[in-house]
């Protein structure tokens, strides 16, 4: 997949005026001449005021560690990793299990421009215009089951191509999980998109999940299979470092990670730290699946 410059396609400063200039527009014919594109790249759905993370950051300092440990080195050894031809299956305790390809999923499902904020455990964060579609939609095209209680995630495992997969200390394929209430609520999503184009390899490239109220690890990239099951899967973080990485990798301040804080975090770009909000700002709408649990020992 060819990598084009930002810049050449959609100024960051003009990507990130096209809100208040769609507000000035109206319904007169200036607005009736945008065309789905543009509104795509108008950030329609926003998840506060906030800065949006450069292009050439996010694309350049990327956690896969199919490919390396070293954030700065993913994106050129990704940059041959092949994405088409693409399927997901999904399956299990479903009643219409199926296989989709990529093209299926973005002409099935139009994927919008949703603006979220993902942290990673050790303590940055970016805001990423995701272009992708509620998971919950998916969910509702296959029916799980009564029985289906947890949705289990599984990462591509090409060896030819992603060269960290001969470090033998994690069980690789990558696995991750969801209770599938947490799976239905809307901020879930597929995403296969950012600031407006498709995903580049480093970054999940062709479908990848984001759940903004979880820290990063929780965002399976380069998804081929999605089954849904009865029992807690073990994600591959839990296999790993199970005094580290819970189920639930819910951004808690009060839960420091055994070798570090999680009271603050730094953007990428920024110097000074933020203190850490609870459920990463989105407590409102992802509280309530969690009432009742203590969040401290369900980290």
């Amino acid at each position: 997949m060819k990598t084009t410059h930002p810049d050449a396609v959609t100024p960051q400063k003009l990507y990130q005026n096209r809100r208040s200039f769609l507000k000035t527009a109206g319904n007169g014919l200036l607005a009736a001449a945008l065309t789905p594109a543009l509104l795509l790249k108008a950030g329609r759905r926003m998840a506060g005021e906030e800065t949006l993370t450069p292009y050439e950051d996010i694309t350049h300092y990327n956690n896969y560690y199919e490919f390396s440990t070293d954030k700065v080195r993913v994106a050129k050894l990704a940059r041959n990793f092949t994405t088409a031809p693409w399927e997901v299956s999904v399956t299990g305790l479903v009643d219409k299990p199926a296989t989709f390809s990529v093209a299926d999923l973005v002409e099935k499902f139009r994927p919008e421009e949703r603006i979220y904020r993902l942290r990673c455990v050790e303590a940055w964060s970016m805001v990423i215009p995701w272009a992708g579609f509620p998971l919950s939609r998916l969910l509702q095209e296959v029916a799980p089951t009564s029985e289906a209680r947890y949705l289990k995630f599984v990462t591509v495992h090409r060896p030819s191509e992603m060269p960290g997969l001969s470090n033998k200390w994690y069980d690789w394929p990558y696995v991750e999980g969801l209770r599938l209430d947490e799976a239905m609520n809307d901020l879930a999503i597929l995403a296969t998109g950012i600031y407006a184009k498709d995903l580049l390899p480093q970054n999940g490239a062709p479908v990848r999940l984001v759940v903004p109220w979880k820290y990063g690890f929780k965002s399976i990239k380069s998804i081929v299979s999605i089954e849904l099951v009865k029992r807690q899967p073990t994600s591959l973080w839990m296999a790993a470092a199970p005094r580290e990485y819970g189920f639930y990798a819910n951004v808690n301040p009060d839960v420091s990670h055994p070798r570090w804080s999680q009271a603050s975090e730094r953007r990428i770009g920024e110097f000074r730290r933020r203190r850490t909000v609870p459920f990463n700002g989105y407590g409102d709408q992802v509280a309530s699946l969690y009432e009742g649990m203590d969040l401290r020992a369900n980290f």
